[in-house]
């Protein structure tokens, strides 16, 4: 039975085992089934309370895992970039060949900058999009400051330790 279902049946249990103008109990055998319906409704929150914290620990653990094959990754990543630079250097341009192994360079071209943007037509200038700073709204809202569009929110989060 999922909570939806134990919740419908509480209240109806409820509904047959008190007088709903005087508060007293009129049907014994339903305030019974009430208590069972409370336990079993206790039961289910607290075992898929205890699920949520098992997934939560399964995934900060899958996180760390992500986190540690990411950083190996970039540490290879880094090493193999090294090693391409010092070969690159070794060769200084000079085909490479063995039987499982072999270096051919290409040519290619990439524009470089130092100059002063200021002189640049505008074609060549990218302008980024401005963005919304939801901290510095929150902060000036704090204070007092009042942003047309912008509000405090007030949320209740959740909490399962």
């Amino acid at each position: 039975m999922n909570l939806y279902e134990i919740n419908s049946q509480i209240m109806a249990a409820f509904e047959a085992a008190v007088d709903m103008e005087t508060g007293e109990i009129i049907n014994e055998a339903a305030y019974e089934a009430l208590n069972g319906l409370q336990m079993e409704r206790e039961e289910k929150i607290e075992g898929i309370l205890l699920w949520i914290k098992n997934l939560t620990a399964d995934a900060n653990a899958l996180k760390r895992e992500k986190q540690a094959f990411a950083d190996r990754q970039a540490a290879a990543e880094r090493k193999a970039k090294s090693l391409k630079r010092y070969v690159a250097d070794a060769l200084a341009g000079e085909k490479f060949q063995t039987e499982r192994v072999s270096v051919t360079w290409r040519k290619s071209e990439a524009a470089e900058f130092t100059g002063n943007i200021a002189l640049l037509p505008p074609p060549c200038i990218r302008v980024k999009k401005p963005e919304v700073s939801l901290e510095e709204i929150k902060r000036k809202l704090k204070e007092g400051a009042i942003i047309p569009g912008a509000r405090l929110v007030v949320r209740n989060n959740i909490q399962i330790k």
